[in-house]
């Protein structure tokens, strides 16, 4: 057909695999463990086979696990140039389980040594379940398998020895030894055999044996002797019928049409032959005219039977390896109407398609034409010509002249840069002409007279100048235009898009269209709209939303519009006689302007208003529109969330009778009229974000199915015995205040979805990380009737200091989005044990590998976001890892600034990829979708898809700050319809994250959106006063070595001993009064009841480890005061503490403790002191025991020791400490093992003593141990750890002592 270019399936292959014969048993090679089999050895190795008996069906097989053993595993560390192939023999669902043999092999062995090694004559590639290709002698089988993973994303070599080795990667790359072709898929391309024949109806004549073949249209008998070289008998099949015979088993009688028809009966042996035989026969028989689709067949030449079906008018044979020579006789097929020849990397086409004199269609799209074929000037008939996705980067319109006969030219998503004439005649003949997706800057096509549609979106044309005469469509949206020039005024002009420009004004030509129905401005710079427009008396519908219009001209007369967008305006109010003369408005949007007020529906007692769908989101209406409403009684659709209402008249409502949805979010309401039980068609109601505390009476409406009532102020609900059967969705989260009962539940739950708020956690985990981030979901079908949009909502993973956020959209498909819901965060949860860099690149490839079966022909779009304690970079207590594919992104709300961390991976918004997909030849349909599936370039699944649609992210780090307000997850519906700037001034000022993801999501769906809409909205407390030690979380054990079970909530309490709780709130200087960093020791950590510590201590960056091996001179400061106190002494004191020097009433400690033994000590004083911003009560006084863990590094390993997650986890607070009380008054040392620093000390015990520490060093609390009194101090500090290591075990046998909370 063609040359054939390099190309992904394609180049030459040798015949058809013959039966496989026996192989000789080859020498054995030491390359390979336990000896490698093949005739030849590569420069690395040779191969060894290992035949492993694996019975499948079909790809079941890819779910099982990896078959590669111990041995071949120490085989394949040695090199990573080693690694596995699966190859398989002939898949089909009528042969027999065949082996599954594993073959060792290197990079470069090649594909001649396997087959060598199998028996087999050739090797044959499948991916992804579908097109299959012979594979060269000279390929190598490992070293495509490792260009296709690095073609997926992965560049680690290790990495991808380690992929190719697991069997889950069949459903994607498969290699057999016989080419796989299901039986339905050989039928539909060729069905022959040798059966007993009998001509005609009657039986006159004898049963003979002939072969029969089934191909195209037609139905082949001939001699078995003489097979195609004696006579043969061809019955066309189109329009005739097949037939069942009662009176003989397993026969068929095949007729032709028309009045000399023609019969054959034909006997088969077996029931399944005969079924086989009569479904693709009657296929061909109901088809309405003579079409053969033989398209994606993996077919390198047009197969020879095909050519005596002549009456064949529409063929095709898109996206297969058609080479020059197989054209055949294909000037036989004189009946050619339609030719489909796309995706096949020609180059030119033969001469012999010169004789299609009958050909009107002709299809070269996806191909590598650098011009227009010069071969089609000898097709006279030919009037549409496709070469979309070529290499054109001129159009010739002189070539295009002298190719009178087309009408239609295709040229989009070449490189066309420029159009030249060099000639003055103008061309008479082309009527519709596509240049979508080009780089053209300025266009002038006034020489195309008879020029009747245009379409040239996503240009980069700055000018567009054309020929009015017979102009009737025009599609020139999402480029740079400024001005378009059409002479003479374009009478029949009907259709005009020009959205997305740089437009200030509307053309005057377009004003007077006299027949312009359809009118497209949006996305422009318009500051007004001229009056001829809006009272043209043709205009059925005006889109002129996201302007600069200020106002509307008046209406004098009536028009015929049906709709008007007047949305992201500034309108402060619409014309007052709008409803009046407009009285076909059926559909009116002006959400997002400044309107205060609406103008009347009528001007007597009868409204004749048609106006069904109206929608006001997001403006400053008051109650005062409500009764303009009531003049629209046809409405339907009501939407007027986030406005400034505060009750709905209910006299108003009850005579809405035909609404269907009503959406009231986010406004004052405090109740729902009672009279919405009239509104006996509605099915949609949408009223959260408001004040309502009683539940409407709506459960009594026959058609009701969504009611979404979140965050208000419901305290109960009474609900009939019986609810409605069609009722599907209730969503009642966000109302803190209800209570609902068993029964209630038990009613609820006949109901598909149910959305309550669940119980608090009262976990460690949970109580951290609420005080860091805190999010909402919120996902709404809109009209479509299933959900496919799925939430990942991970606020605690891991150890509960970091989170994971996703959502995932299938588009039209829910099994792909609730899957990655399920398994995507385990996966992360692995790789990031396996790779701090990769990880997230590596778990969108994992999670992609892990669809399986499910992951051929199904995709999804997914976004990822990742909260992590970064370690790495000190400045940062938290970083913000995004990976995306499709279009769902994340944006960022840094300073009340959107900043997007996603990229958009489609053909119309990110140029690389479409210039990507177009050089790897993928068939782009007319509606911009890859093979007309998809228009995203990467998403997760679709494999069948590749190269194509890749799955590989783009991922995108960036360290949390101060700053950093919100964080928003949405699908591409939401951000279709909101800007990113948008979205993050809607929600920015509100606190509850429930509230601001459904504010989102209703400003999608009144913005136009019909489609599934999901948003997420993460509220970021990441300031300088949150703390991510695991100080604060820690929950110490008592002295029996247990955790502590009395430890309290983290509320304030009088008989605690303290003075205040420590939470997010407190600043960095209260938080920086801590005790300072400490050198780590060399010893084993060891717990307070003995045991080892199982892993270091997580550190944030406000208190950052100091270098190992280094002495820190580690002041702290304890300061406690008492009016009956002097020198530190209570009355139950006799003597004061040894080596703690006091000043009058206050009490001030500094310890010494060397924790290391490392040389080069050096010596730091930072200051510490604890801080209190409340005292405690004055009747309560005790011994406050403060203990910080200083000297480990902060661990970013994911999952941690089993026994620290379940004391995380009974811990109710892990924001305080542990404390207990003593009654001697002297400094508690623990054991020097701990590796801690701590300070205790004992609070008078007078009623009128109270703890107080100031949130800031003073200079008189600084106490310095002068240097001639170190090694005093040090021998006092052993000797009272040595007392108090034994005062401890006295401890095990006494009560537990009572515990309280510590504040920081």
């Amino acid at each position: 057909m063609g040359e054939a270019g390099p190309g992904p399936g394609a180049g030459p292959g040798p015949r058809e695999a013959q039966e496989p014969r026996e192989a000789q048993e080859p020498e054995e090679d030491s390359a390979a463990p336990g000896g490698a089999r093949g005739g030849r050895a590569g420069p690395r190795g040779g191969i060894r086979v290992l035949k492993r008996n694996a019975k499948r069906t079909g790809g079941r097989s890819c779910q099982g696990r990896s078959r590669v053993g111990s041995r071949e595993r120490t085989w394949l560390k040695g090199d990573v140039g080693r690694g596995c192939v699966y190859v398989y023999g002939r898949d089909s669902a009528a042969a027999a389980p065949s082996d599954l043999r594993l073959v060792l092999c290197t990079v470069d062995t090649q594909a001649s040594e396997i087959c060598d090694g199998e028996g087999r004559e050739n090797l044959f590639l499948q991916l992804h379940g579908d097109l299959v290709r012979r594979l060269e002698p000279t390929e190598k089988p490992l070293q495509i398998v490792y260009d296709y993973l690095a073609g997926l994303g992965f560049d680690d070599p290790l990495r991808m020895q380690e992929e190719a080795a697991n069997s889950d990667l069949s459903c994607m790359i498969r290699f057999y030894s016989e080419k796989p072709c299901q039986v339905e898929q050989l039928d539909r391309i060729l069905l022959s055999g040798v059966y007993n024949v009998r001509k005609g109806k009657t039986q006159l004549h004898k049963w003979a044996e002939r072969s029969v073949t089934l191909c195209g249209t037609c139905l082949i008998v001939s001699s078995v002797k003489d097979s195609h070289a004696g006579k043969m008998h061809i019955l066309p099949l189109i329009g005739g019928k097949v037939e069942e015979m009662k009176r003989r088993q397993y026969t068929l009688a095949f007729t032709s049409a028309g009045a000399q028809a023609q019969t054959y009966h034909i006997s088969f042996e077996t029931l399944a032959e005969c079924q086989r035989w009569h479904r693709q026969a009657s296929t061909i028989v109901s088809m309405r005219f003579s079409m053969v689709d033989l398209s994606c067949y993996s077919l390198e030449e047009v197969p020879e039977h095909l050519f005596y079906s002549q009456d064949i008018t529409y063929l095709n044979l898109r996206h297969n390896f058609m080479r020059t020579s197989g054209a055949g006789s294909l000037d036989s097929l004189c009946s050619l109407q339609t030719f489909w020849l796309d995706g096949n990397f020609l180059t030119f086409l033969p001469e012999e398609m010169g004789n299609l004199q009958q050909l009107s269609c002709l299809g070269l799209s996806f191909n590598n034409f650098c011009e227009l074929p010069a071969i089609c000037e000898k097709l006279v008939t030919l009037d549409k010509l496709a070469l979309a996705g070529n290499l054109l980067e001129t159009l010739d319109l002189t070539v295009l002249n002298r190719m009178s006969h087309i009408k239609s030219v295709d040229l989009r998503l070449n490189n066309l840069k420029r159009a030249t004439d060099d000639t003055l005649e103008g061309n008479k003949s082309v009527a519709y002409m596509d240049l979508r997706d080009n780089q053209m800057t300025d266009l002038d096509l006034s020489s195309l007279v008879s020029l009747e549609q245009l379409h040239c979106e996503r240009n980069k044309l700055r000018e567009l100048t054309l020929s009015g005469f017979s102009l009737r469509a025009l599609y020139a949206n999402s480029n740079c235009l400024t001005a378009v020039n059409i002479y003479p005024v374009p009478g029949l002009l009907t259709c005009l898009e020009l959205s997305h420009n740089q437009l200030q004004c509307v053309p005057d030509w377009a004003c007077e269209a006299k027949k312009l129905e359809f009118l497209d401005v949006s996305y422009n710079l318009l500051l007004e709209l001229p009056s001829r427009i809006l009272r043209s008396l043709s205009l059925r519908k005006l889109m002129v939303g996201h302007n600069r219009l200020q106002s509307l001209p008046p209406l004098l007369e009536h028009i015929p519009l049906e709709v008007l967008d007047l949305q992201h305006n500034l309108l402060t109010k619409l014309p007052e006689t709008l409803f009046v003369k407009a009285l076909n408005l059926r559909y009116l949007n002006a959400s997002a302007n400044n309107l205060e007020s609406l103008p009347s529906a009528c001007t007597g007692e009868e409204s004749l208003s048609m106006l069904q769908l109206l929608y006001l989101t997001n403006n400053n209406l008051t109650d005062q529109c409500i009764p303009v409403l009531v003049g629209h009684p046809n409405l339907r659709i009501l939407h007027l969330a986030n406005n400034n209402l505060q009750t709905f008249p209910a006299s108003k409502l009850s005579k809405l009778e035909h609404l269907e949805e009503l959406n009231l979010s986010g406004n004052k309401l405090k109740a729902i009229p009672t009279t919405v039980a009239n509104c006996k068609l509605l099915h949609t109601l949408i009223a959260h974000s408001n004040e309502i505390s009683i539940f409407p009476e709506i459960l009594h409406l026959p058609r009701i199915q969504f009611v979404d009532l979140s965050c208000n102020e419901l305290t109960e609900i009474l609900i009939p015995e019986a609810l409605p059967g069609a009722l599907q969705e209730l969503d009642l989260s966000g109302n803190t205040n209800l209570v609902l009962e068993h029964k209630t539940l038990d009613i609820f739950s006949h109901i598909t979805t149910l959305k309550i708020d669940a119980k608090p956690s009262l976990t460690a985990d949970s109580a951290l990380t609420s005080a860091f981030w805190s999010h909402g979901v919120a996902e709404m079908a809109g009209q479509r009737n299933k959900l496919c949009v799925s939430s990942l909502a991970l606020g605690s993973f891991a150890e509960g200091v970091e989170a994971v956020y996703g959502m995932f959209d299938g588009d039209k498909n829910e099994e792909l989005p609730r899957l990655l819901q399920c398994t995507m965060a385990d996966v992360l949860l692995e790789e990031v044990q396996q790779s701090d860099t990769m990880f997230m690149s590596n778990t969108f490839l994992v999670s992609h590998r892990k669809l399986g079966m499910a992951g051929q022909k199904l995709g999804s779009s997914a976004v990822l976001c990742y909260i992590r304690n970064e370690v790495a970079d000190p400045a940062s207590n938290f970083s913000l890892v995004v990976a995306n594919v499709g279009t769902c992104q994340a944006v960022l709300c840094r300073s009340g600034k959107a900043l997007p961390l996603s990229k958009v991976f489609s053909l119309e918004q990110c140029s690389e990829e479409a210039r990507r997909v177009k050089e790897q030849k993928a068939i782009i349909t007319e509606d911009n979708k890859v093979n007309g599936v998809t228009c995203c370039t990467r998403m997760l699944g679709c494999t069948y898809l590749h190269p194509w649609i890749l799955p590989k992210p783009h991922v995108n780090s960036i360290p949390l700050t101060v700053q950093d307000e919100l964080l928003l997850l949405g699908n591409k519906a939401l951000w279709e319809h909101l800007s990113y700037a948008e979205a993050v001034s809607a929600v920015r000022h509100l606190h509850d994250p429930l509230a601001a993801a459904k504010k989102l999501c209703t400003l999608a769906q009144s913005y136009g959106c019909q489609d599934n809409v999901g948003a997420m909205v993460v509220c970021l407390n990441i300031s300088e006063d949150n703390c991510t030690c695991e100080m604060h979380s820690l929950t110490l054990t008592g002295p029996g070595g247990f955790s502590s079970t009395t430890t309290k909530a983290a509320t304030p309490s009088c008989s605690s001993g303290i003075a205040s709780e420590f939470s997010s709130e407190l600043s960095a200087s209260e938080v920086s009064s801590e005790v300072g960093s400490t050198a780590s020791d060399e010893h084993s950590a060891v717990g307070l009841d003995g045991t080892l510590l199982s892993r270091q201590e997580r550190r944030c960056s406000l208190h950052p480890v100091p270098p190992t091996s280094v002495f820190q001179r580690q002041p702290s400061s304890a300061t406690f005061s008492s009016n009956q106190s002097d020198n530190g002494l209570d009355s139950d004191d006799e003597q004061p503490v040894e080596g703690v020097m006091t000043n009058g009433s206050k009490v001030e400690v500094e310890v010494d403790i060397h924790c290391c033994k490392g040389k080069g000590l050096e010596l730091e004083h930072p200051a510490a002191e604890y801080s209190s911003s409340t005292p405690r009560p004055e009747d309560e006084s005790g011994l406050v025991l403060i203990i910080r863990r200083q000297n480990s590094v902060n661990s970013n390993t994911v999952q941690r020791g089993v026994k620290e997650k379940c004391e995380l986890q009974k811990s109710l607070s892990t924001c305080c400490l542990y404390g207990k009380k003593l009654s001697n008054g002297s400094i508690v040392p623990l054991e020097e093992s701990l590796n801690l620093i701590e300070v205790a000390t004992e609070a008078p015990k007078k009623k009128t003593g109270y703890f107080a520490a100031p949130s800031q060093m003073e200079p008189d609390d600084q106490f310095v141990v002068p240097p001639d009194l170190e090694e005093e101090v040090k021998e006092q500090m052993k000797q009272h750890q040595e007392d108090g290591a034994d005062h401890e075990l006295k401890e095990h046998a006494a009560p537990l002592p009572e515990e309280f909370d510590t504040a920081l």
